[in-house]
């Protein structure tokens, strides 16, 4: 009977009864968590930056505060058990939850851990991860190898190439998907545009999303091959249908094109703390399941590889094979799992 009536509060990412989201102030997960339904309480709290500015001299105060705060929250929503997600809000809301020896979790998403996942580690109950080799950042008796949860319409996307072409309006040649990110990517947006004369004369077709700030200047590029959108809702239609992905190496997107198993040019985007995303891309590219190029290079490097990669089925292949075998397909599973073994051995 008790697991109907538990409270969970998932940090970094409000209640949906009995699920409480903790995000910081000002950052994404305050738009995106009300978007999906449910309220969210949030942190005054940010990073600490590696230089003297005014955000590191407000950042004891911060910090004190949303410990006090995390306290309230946690004495208010008496959760089960406090699961962090990375982020600046995991630091207070964990740190409070196991001073008050309230079982907790983190789940990392990423090959390279933020620091406040790093210092959490020793002191949290269980960590899931996502890459091997994470005994590196995070004692090994702790780790558990789960994966990162993705959308559950990917999961098989194998049966659905027919419906793609049809809802893309596309022919048999092959398709290029390109997608930028949650925090756009101006960059491989400005690149693809001086690439389409290449797209269209190396016989390729492209689904490009480019999201909002750009979509204005690439739809004017529209055509019968090109195939333009500010978001796409059907990501399971555009993976489907693809034959080369190109994409940042966000944690949960390359954890989608494991699952989808595609070929994939990854261009990581070089502000993302501790350069993560790059350190992403380099465990797939270590493993002949990608390529990659950096930003700085996207002008002089991109033309060419999608045009070999184009050309080379065996290379094709051998990617789409590397990375398959990297899916775990039933993350979320594997994830409720080892919650529910802490909460077993709580009781």
């Amino acid at each position: 009977m008790w697991r109907t009536n538990l409270k969970i509060i998932i940090s970094g990412g409000g209640t949906g009864g009995h699920i409480l989201f903790v995000g910081a102030k000002g950052r994404m997960e305050m738009e995106r968590v009300p978007l999906a339904g449910f309220q969210i309480e949030g942190l005054w709290i940010s990073g600490f930056q590696r230089r003297i500015t005014i955000k590191n001299l407000l950042f004891p105060i911060k910090l004190l505060l949303s410990l006090f705060k995390a306290k309230q929250i946690i004495m208010r929503f008496k959760p089960n058990i406090v699961i962090g997600v990375g982020g600046y809000a995991s630091g207070p809301t964990l740190r409070m939850a196991i001073r008050q020896k309230i079982p907790t979790l983190i789940q990392e998403q990423n090959s390279y851990p933020g620091i406040t996942n790093r210092i959490l580690a020793k002191k949290v109950n269980s960590i899931c991860v996502a890459y091997d080799h994470m005994d590196h950042f995070f004692p090994k008796e702790k780790i558990v190898k789960t994966g990162n949860p993705v959308r559950e319409e990917l999961v098989d996307v194998s049966g659905k190439r027919e419906e793609a072409r049809e809802f893309f309006k596309l022919d048999s040649r092959q398709v290029v998907f390109v997608v930028g990110g949650s925090q756009g990517a101006i960059a491989i947006n400005k690149s693809i545009e001086n690439l389409l004369p290449e797209i269209i004369n190396n016989e390729l077709q492209l689904i490009w999303q480019t999201g909002t700030t750009f979509y204005n200047q690439a739809a004017q590029n529209a055509t019968d091959r090109i195939k333009i959108f500010k978001f796409i809702d059907r990501m399971d239609l555009a993976y489907a249908v693809a034959d080369i992905v190109i994409s940042r190496a966000g944690a949960i997107a390359i954890s989608e094109l494991c699952l989808v198993s595609k070929p994939v040019i990854f261009i990581p985007l070089p502000s993302a703390a501790e350069d993560h995303q790059t350190k992403n891309a380099m465990a797939l590219v270590e493993l002949e399941a990608a390529l990659m190029i950096k930003e700085s290079n996207i002008r002089e490097e991109l033309g060419q590889m999608l045009k070999d990669l184009a050309s080379n089925k065996a290379l094709q292949l051998k990617l789409k094979t590397n990375i398959g075998k990297l899916a775990i397909p039933n993350a979320s599973e594997i994830i409720v799992d080892e919650i529910m073994k802490l909460l077993v051995d709580k009781n």
